[in-house]
């Protein structure tokens, strides 16, 4: 399994969220991809440029923060990733309007209650629409805050579609 990881609009490839996860994707036996988009902060831009990334031959998860949320399910169509773990994803704000359905085996989605910046709603109505799991933890847009809680998630999540994805 190869997770690829999605940075939001104000972070880099490397950023606290994506390295903890990282661990854990390693720790459960998986390649760890994360893609820099400090190029640009267009996202429809970054949807192009994770899409011409040579794809794995095995199962595939794409995990994102914020803008790489949204970068994330609107490539989930062609890329018809195993997963989808998006953080406050960027969904249903001005210039973020590309199909975010997602084409996923699982979703899970986390968001904060405190959110400045995206409306824990806006995460409400995405998973229930999609039917995926959601998580709304005590924290802000960031969510450094509750990363262990996040890792903890994650690492349930990536058990769960490594098996689902197991032969």
């Amino acid at each position: 399994m190869e997770v690829w990881f999605n940075h939001g609009q104000e972070s880099g490839p490397w950023g606290l969220k994506i390295t903890r996860l990282a661990e854990v994707t390693r720790a459960a036996g998986a390649t760890v991809t994360s893609i820099d988009y400090r190029h640009t902060r267009d996202p429809d831009e970054r949807v192009r440029h994770l899409l011409a990334q040579p794809r794995p031959e095995g199962p595939l998860v794409l995990v994102g923060s914020s803008m790489g949320g949204y970068v994330a399910a609107a490539a989930s169509a062609a890329l018809r990733p195993a997963g989808l773990f998006l953080m406050a994803p960027a969904f249903y704000l001005p210039g973020y309007e590309g199909d975010v359905t997602p084409h996923a085996g699982d979703v899970e989605v986390v968001h904060g209650w405190r959110d400045e910046l995206i409306p824990p709603a806006h995460s409400v109505r995405y998973t229930g629409a999609c039917r995926g799991r959601l998580h709304v933890l005590d924290g802000d847009h960031g969510l450094s805050e509750v990363i262990d809680d996040i890792a903890a998630l994650f690492a349930r999540f990536l058990d769960r579609v490594g098996t689902a994805a197991t032969p």
